[in-house]
Order: structure tokens, then sequence, then C-alpha cells
């Protein structure tokens, strides 16, 4: 299999004559890394950069793969809002992405997720018909139909109940193993049990927080991940106060 890039962003975001962030970030080939941080740090902006997505400031830096080629064309994105077309059934949006590129969908393989995200039996019906936890399960597929060897995740499970995040968190580690994944989360236990890399973007810049060294997806209640969670919260609450 080949090995994914990974990813530097080096540069400072501003609008108008404030800056939003500066920021040194690197994302490892072929693992998950979490940015944290306060609402309107600017977490996203970074995914938009890096995606070459209009942001409404102006960034003044470089982004890099690290095998030197484009990012363009190499990266699936699940943003905040599911953004399914209404008019199409929950199994048509899963596989739109192949069917605007002209590719025959690989439909086996999209029951085959609808199925291990609960959806199965919801297949055949529209977006307005879905509560906003099952929205959200439905966009997952799709960002995962797409099969790149980079993906974005903003709030991926924001929508889901405790239980329910738990498996999806699961789903999505199985299925993005060996991506290079960036996953923006405001949760410090999930970024504490699927984080390789945390980051802690503030107005001060970007803070590395260290990890529990066993894989990923960790045990939720190991004492490693528990402890790495508080630690990590504390740091967030006091960073935005």
């Amino acid at each position: 299999m080949t090995q994914p890039p990974g990813i530097s962003l080096t540069g400072t975001h501003t609008i108008g004559d404030a800056a939003l962030f500066s920021a040194d970030i690197t994302l490892p080939s072929a693992q998950w890394t979490c940015l944290l941080g306060p609402s309107g740090v600017g977490k996203s902006t970074v995914l938009r950069l890096i995606l070459g997505l209009e942001t409404g400031g102006v960034f003044s830096g470089e982004i890099a793969a690290s095998d030197g080629s484009p990012l363009s064309g190499r990266i699936s994105y699940m943003a905040q809002s599911d953004l399914l077309l209404p008019w199409l059934t929950v199994l048509d949006n899963a596989v739109i992405g192949a069917r605007l590129r002209g590719h025959a969908p690989d439909l086996d393989r999209a029951k085959a997720l609808l199925d291990r995200v609960g959806l199965a039996a919801h297949a055949d019906k529209k977006p307005a018909a879905l509560s906003g936890g099952m929205r959200q399960r439905a966009a997952l597929v799709r960002t995962l139909m797409e099969d790149r060897p980079i993906v974005f995740l903003d709030e991926p499970f924001s929508a889901l109940d405790a239980a329910t995040r738990a498996d999806m968190q699961e789903l999505a580690a199985d299925v993005l193993d060996n991506k290079t994944v960036l996953l923006v989360t405001h949760d410090p236990a999930e970024a504490a049990r699927l984080a390789h890399q945390i980051l802690v973007l503030s107005d001060a810049g970007v803070t590395r927080w260290d990890t529990p060294e066993t894989a990923i997806p960790r045990d939720i209640q190991a004492a490693e991940t528990v402890a790495c969670q508080m630690r990590l919260l504390a740091h967030v609450r006091a960073a935005a106060a």
C-alpha cells in the first residue's frame, strides 16, 4: 500500500488588520492528528486553507505535502454540516462522489458501510426523514466512500449520543487506518482516544500535547486515556480563559 503524504502548514492567517492565528503545523503521514482549541480561534480555517477553500481572510505562508505533489484531489472532507442532497436517498448520497466523477459507484461497499453505521434499514430514505445523528452518520459514510489518502473531519461525531459516538470512532479508526487524518474536535476525550498527535490552537499559536503510546482507538476507561483527557481538558479550559 502506498504511504499517504504528511502535510505542513506554516504561516499567518489574517482577517482585515487582525491576525486570526500564526501556526506551524505538521500532520504526520498515516497518523491521526486531533486539533482542539476555543471556538473562533481558527480550527476550521486550518482545514479550509489546506483544502484551498475560501476563508474570508488572507494567508501568508506555505502549505505543502511531504511527497512534493499537489494536494488537490487527494483529500476527502467531512464538514460540520452534513451537506446531504435532500432529493437523493441515503444510499445515493453515500455514492455521490463517484457518480459526479462519472464512475460506477461501489454499491456493495456503500451498503456494507451503511450497515456498519446502523443505517442499512434507512438506505432508501431521504435526508428529511432522518434525525440529526443519522444524517451525520450518512455523511460519514459518504466521506469514507471517497477512500482518499488524506481525510479531514470537522467535528464529525458532534450530533451523536455517547454510545454511538464511541462506535463511530472505532469504525473511523478501522476504515481510515494508514490514512493521514486531521480531526477537528472540541472533545478532549475524543482526542485522547483517537489521536497519535494532539495540537491545541490558541491565540498564542499551537501547542503539541503528549498522547498515550497505546494503539488507537484507545480504551475509553484505560487509566492513561483518562489521564490524558483530564490534563487536556484543564489545558483547553485555561487556553479559553
